[in-house]
């Protein structure tokens, strides 16, 4: 560690991105219960739970380099605060379009994840940011929190409560947070937006973003979805669905650092090529399993499994194609992940009422892993070839 407090940083950062990340998933969870409350359909529903991942993803980009401007503490803080407004709201609602305007500016808790990871990487060194991001990224956490908890919540105190606890929620942790942590000293030249976003020239930022995009987006589409899934594939309730994707969560999330570990000990694209080909393999086993509870569920450990592997090797890639820039690259490739899981849950629901199955989806699943897989190998023999140029 080279600062005091790092440890500290580290900590709190990641309780404070836990607490988000329930928040950011409060709709998947009782999705059932507002679909039947509000009598709405499965596209409805299915917009409902993807539009927070929209806002969270889109504003990534802006909040990760605000994060290297300001310090993480400042904005993390202003954040969280933020979201007792339509959490707040949320719980007076009695229109889908109100839920649905109060969903978007939830959204803004998935933003946390650029946050807390800029602001933990400039408390380490290079060579242990890949355990180091993986264990930030337990924040994701959060979402399995939120699959067991909620719908308990739902069922003994009612709609309203589900936002209001966590509005009282959020406040308590803010004051922890403001209260642990510190800012290390800001950059002698704070960057503006425009020069921070020259990133998007370089091809890394851009390859990153898809792999991340497959990586970080199937998590948070099969976290946002699987409690769906169990219910009308497998006729489960709400609570044992929620149960059964906590473990789906905890498991990718848990994982993570084994893949920032492994990224570290071997390279990230030698860790990236299993996940991509895994990912194939299981996206077509998911596939055919629809109707085989047992079967469906060894696929989507698997999948949580690899997914959280691949989470943790690509973002042990961003400080070392960042070259100081990383709240700018973090809040591009976080933003790509996002889009990853706001994209697949609105398929799904249009791919279920136009054809009556989810197949298509999980089709598609493995057509993206095997552009990624190209793409991972591609750019390797890349670098493989520009760095023995150097060497000659």
């Amino acid at each position: 560690m080279r600062h005091n407090g790092s440890a500290v940083a580290l900590g709190l950062s990641t309780l404070a991105m836990m607490a988000s990340f329930v928040i950011w998933g409060v709709f998947s969870p009782i999705a059932g219960q507002i679909q039947e409350l509000f009598q709405l359909s499965t596209i409805q529903k299915s917009f409902l739970i993807a539009t927070p991942v929209l806002l969270g993803s889109i504003m990534r980009i802006p909040m990760g380099i605000y994060t290297d401007r300001f310090g993480g503490k400042r904005v993390f803080t202003i954040t969280m605060l933020f979201l007792t407004i339509p959490l707040l709201f949320a719980g007076f609602v009695h229109s889908y379009w109100m839920l649905l305007l109060c969903a978007l500016f939830i959204g803004m808790a998935g933003t946390t994840f650029a946050i807390s990871l800029t602001y933990v990487s400039r408390w380490f060194p290079p060579e242990r940011q890949g355990l180091v991001l993986g264990l930030a990224g337990l924040g994701n956490l959060g979402g399995a929190a939120a699959s067991f908890s909620l719908p308990f919540v739902f069922n003994q105190y009612g709609f309203q409560w589900v936002f209001w606890s966590l509005a009282i929620m959020i406040v308590l942790v803010t004051a922890i947070f403001w209260i642990g942590t510190k800012d290390l000293p800001a950059p002698p030249q704070k960057k503006t937006f425009k020069q921070s976003m020259v990133v998007l020239k370089d091809q890394s930022t851009w390859y990153l973003s898809f792999f991340y995009f497959l990586t970080f987006g199937g998590f948070v589409a099969f976290g946002a979805y699987l409690p769906t899934f169990l219910k009308d594939l497998f006729h489960l309730s709400a609570t044992d669905a929620g149960l059964k994707t906590a473990g789906f969560v905890v498991i990718a999330t848990l994982i993570r650092p084994l893949g920032g570990y492994l990224a570290d000990r071997i390279g990230s694209r030698s860790v990236l090529v299993v996940v991509f080909t895994g990912m194939i393999i299981t996206s077509i086993a998911l596939s055919a399993s629809l109707h085989q509870f047992t079967f469906f569920s060894v696929c989507c450990l698997v999948a949580a499994t690899l997914l959280g592997i691949g989470n943790g090797a690509v973002f042990k890639m961003v400080p070392e194609v960042s070259s100081g820039n990383t709240g700018a690259v973090t809040g591009i490739v976080g933003a790509a992940g996002g889009l990853g899981g706001f994209f697949p849950p609105i398929v799904l629901g249009i791919v279920k009422d136009l054809s009556g199955a989810y197949t298509l989806g999980f089709v598609l699943l493995m057509v993206f892993a095997c552009a990624c897989l190209w793409m991972n190998l591609a750019t390797r023999r890349m670098v493989l070839n520009k760095q023995r140029t150097l060497a000659s």
